[in-house]
């Protein structure tokens, strides 16, 4: 049977538009967040950002906020992959602890895609994700500190104050509109947080 030319120019149409997997729009959302903020994330200028017609993005996703939800997924794979999954093969807790502060002082992309998700709590497709990945990182510091030999309340608390200090540090260069600090300065404080908050040897 003859394919008529519709058909045969629907076919590269849709091939080119599959090309572009939905990890490359996901990840382009969080590139956008990471510049503009949460309410940034749009198809049209996604689009035009990849080089792709709408169709592409519609291959892939119902809405807008489909893609929203697949690019905090993509965020949260990140972080388990790139941050725990590499802490795993530390075996002494104090250098696990002292690997993950300074890992995630230097993760400078995160702490923005966090700071902006910060700022739009009130979306439904943010704040569960934040929930998750906060209660996360709160536990593995108090296994962490656990580990490390403090007792269970401490712990908890110990890592509290960590991840206190962490936010803390976000929202005083957000509301202060500080650029980042200096490479020395920066090592100073992220020493002095680590001399700080992990326990010293018995």
């Amino acid at each position: 049977m003859a394919t008529s030319p519709a058909a045969s120019a629907t076919k590269p149409a849709r091939a080119r538009a599959a090309r572009l997997s939905a990890t490359g729009w996901a990840e382009a959302a969080l590139d956008l967040i990471a510049e503009q903020g949460v309410s940034a994330v749009a198809v049209e200028p996604l689009a035009r950002r990849l080089g792709v017609t709408k169709g592409s993005f519609y291959w892939h996703f119902p809405s807008r906020d489909a893609l929203l939800v697949a690019a905090l997924e993509l965020w949260e794979r990140m972080e388990e992959e790139t941050v725990f999954g590499q802490l795993e093969a530390v075996a002494d807790p104090r250098e696990r602890l002292r690997a993950l502060f300074s890992m995630v002082a230097r993760e400078y992309k995160t702490h923005i895609i966090y700071s902006e998700l910060l700022k739009a709590l009130d979306h439904p497709a943010v704040q569960p994700v934040i929930g998750r990945v906060s209660e996360r990182r709160l536990d593995y510091l108090t296994a962490s500190f656990r580990q490390a030999g403090l007792g269970r309340d401490d712990a908890r608390n110990r890592a509290r104050l960590a991840y206190s200090a962490y936010v803390g540090f976000l929202q005083l260069n957000l509301q202060l509109k500080q650029t980042r600090m200096q490479h020395d300065e920066f090592d100073n404080y992220v020493e002095h947080m680590m001399t700080t908050l992990i326990p010293p040897t018995a």
